[in-house]
């Protein structure tokens, strides 16, 4: 089966993303407030996690990386043409990230649970480290969550109401 819909993620940097999504004739409808890495509210809980079953894969789907957590061993490795990172957390997950400063900028992540791939991402970035597309592979489902940004504004407001649960 194939999907498509629209959505939007609002995000005030570093940690916190208002995600809001819709498929075709409203089918799948939800939304949900992502601080770092955890869930403060999903309205369907379990729409959102069917939809998003890797947080750190949907942040680095918009280009950003989200810091590691406080128990987590960090390697690194900057190139000139390349920067990578390896978090591998006390629960046996590892996030590898490998950002490339070519001219064709692309933020790439692979999330690891026990040493078995859960996701794989891709993000082609603009000038400005910009998201353009991104696609997040699952290879355990088969699935695919793929996203093309068509409009950004990076001077919004938002107002208090849109961190509280729709309900």
């Amino acid at each position: 089966m194939r999907y498509a819909g629209r959505g939007s993620a609002r995000i005030a940097p570093p940690d916190s993303m208002r995600f809001d999504y819709a498929g075709p004739l409203g089918f799948g409808a939800g939304a949900a407030v992502v601080i770092g890495d955890g869930v403060a509210w999903a309205d369907p809980a379990a729409n959102f996690r069917s939809l998003v079953p890797a947080i750190p894969m949907l942040w680095a789907s918009l280009g950003m990386v989200q810091a590691p957590a406080a128990d987590a061993v960090v390697f690194s490795l900057a190139e000139p043409q390349r920067a990578i990172w390896r978090f591998a957390g006390s629960d046996g997950d590892t996030l590898d990230v490998v950002a490339t400063l070519t001219p064709e900028r692309v933020l790439e992540a692979e999330w690891r649970r026990g040493g078995k791939v859960v996701a794989r991402s891709r993000t082609l970035l603009d000038p400005q480290a910009r998201p353009i597309s991104a696609r997040i592979d699952f290879p355990e489902a088969p699935a695919r969550f793929e996203l093309t940004v068509v409009a950004m504004d990076t001077a919004v407001v938002f107002p208090p109401a849109l961190w509280r649960s729709r309900r």
